[in-house]
């Protein structure tokens, strides 16, 4: 008779870091941030290609805030990520923790165990930022989360195309009774057409929930992904696209990455 063999619950990691939160709902609080490798979107302004993939390491703060990064092999253990939260977690210091990534909701059976476990331990509120396009993975998480950033990708600023799913996960989100709000990255080529559309998948869930419209940040040309320019839009347009949205919607607003500008990478 063949002995069951037990299989630990590991998760490959970017990093684990405490910073100001720099997009949207959240923006200007501290969080603790768990940045998760792989992401199944190639969106043509991403900032964070690296973690498109596993390294075989990932980085460690050991201090909250000061950067100073330990380097350990990945995948990391479920109790091990928990020791490293732990140690970010100083008396009154943050707001919540932050699932970033790449796609945190590829990860979605490691976070169904680690969460109920990292609440118990911080009591802090669980914030997700996601793609919006998993809403199988997100349905299994909406027990552990309290908010929920939720990018709405447009096809003629990212190259993909998620309308159905955005829909599905926005519905999830809203019937669960979650924080939630949707994130639109914005270029000099959007299609307003694709905005008023957004604005209607919004409204059609509810006419309050909360949209951010960010100005992409131009990437200097090493970290460029795509042949495909990827400019800020010009404060007429971003001026123009929020007015054609809030007749739909009550809650639009035009927020930057703040975190940049505090060089809060």
């Amino acid at each position: 008779m063949t002995a069951k063999t037990t299989v630990k619950p590991t998760a490959r990691l970017v990093e684990v870091f405490s910073a100001i939160q720099g997009e949207g709902l959240n923006v200007g609080t501290r969080q603790i941030f768990i940045r998760f490798a792989f992401c199944d979107l190639r969106c043509h302004f991403c900032d964070s290609a690296h973690t498109w993939s596993a390294s075989p390491t990932c980085r460690i703060e050991k201090t909250p805030g000061l950067r100073d990064f330990e380097i350990h092999s990945n995948p990391i253990p479920l109790p091990i990520l928990l020791e490293w939260v732990e140690r970010q977690n100083l008396p009154s210091l943050h707001d919540s923790i932050s699932l970033t990534g790449g796609e945190p909701l590829l990860h979605a059976r490691f976070l169904a165990l680690f969460l109920p476990q990292v609440r118990s331990l911080t009591n802090l509120p669980i914030y997700l930022e996601t793609g919006g396009h998993r809403p199988e993975q997100l349905a299994i998480l909406l027990p552990y989360l309290d908010s929920v950033g939720m990018d709405l990708k447009l096809p003629s600023v990212s190259g993909e195309s998620y309308w159905q799913e955005h829909a599905k996960c926005l519905t999830l989100c809203y019937e669960s009774h979650l924080s939630v709000f949707i994130k639109i990255i914005v270029s000099q080529n959007t299609d307003p057409s694709e905005l008023e559309r957004s604005a209607l998948l919004v409204a059609a869930v509810s006419p309050n929930i909360p949209v951010f419209l960010q100005p992409v940040t131009p990437l200097p040309a090493s970290e460029k992904l795509s042949a495909i320019p990827v400019l800020a839009p010009s404060p007429e347009q971003v001026l123009t696209w929020q007015a054609l949205m809030k007749r739909f919607l009550a809650h639009v607003r035009v927020v930057p990455q703040t975190h940049k500008m505090l060089n809060q990478l």
